[in-house]
């Protein structure tokens, strides 16, 4: 046997008896896909119940579904910054952030890896901006580095910021109950 850490399967459930189960009743039931994302062919009770399981998991009011994490990192920053905006974001992000930087018209700063000093050297910077949004991955997924989120947080309070925190590597298995 072999751990595989480069992988999406840190909990080992793809070969996992009941998710196999699970994955066979729903091809019997909705069959291989709709054959297109749902904004062509529509939203089904499968993605409805799935997005009120995330939700209840995260204990939010409510959740939306990508078909991946590099999808919604894609369309967050375009939507969310305009031209008179910044983002700042860590320099290990994940690519997929990374390009959803890319994609955005938002002036960008990008800071040390995990480096606070540099963080309020480039939020003071960025004051001139009508917004600042700190992007950063909560667990990085090359390295296993855990962002220092309470730091961060209290850097983006004192320089009135946002924060957007990545936790796809890390739901499921950080914090109380994989939170």
């Amino acid at each position: 046997g072999i751990l595989n850490f480069c992988a999406n399967n840190y909990l080992g459930l793809a070969s996992h008896p009941e998710v196999i189960r699970a994955a066979v009743e729903a091809l019997e039931k909705f069959g291989a896909g709709l054959s297109s994302v749902r904004f062509i062919c529509g939203t089904q009770s499968i993605h409805k119940d799935l997005e009120e399981k995330i939700a209840r998991f995260h204990q939010r009011e409510d959740a939306i579904l990508y078909a991946s994490c590099f999808d919604a990192n894609a369309g967050i920053f375009e939507a969310l910054l305009t031209p008179e905006d910044a983002v700042l974001s860590d320099e290990l992000n994940h690519a997929s952030i990374i390009d959803g930087i890319r994609l955005c018209k938002a002036n960008k700063y990008r800071y040390k890896h995990m480096d606070m000093q540099d963080l309020e050297a480039k939020l003071q910077d960025a004051q001139k901006h009508r917004l600042r949004l700190v992007a950063t991955d909560g667990a990085f997924s090359m390295d296993g580095d855990i962002a220092p989120l309470r730091e961060i947080c209290s850097l983006a309070q004192k320089y009135d910021a946002l924060v957007f925190i990545d936790e796809c590597h890390a739901t499921g298995f950080l914090g109380p109950n994989g939170r």
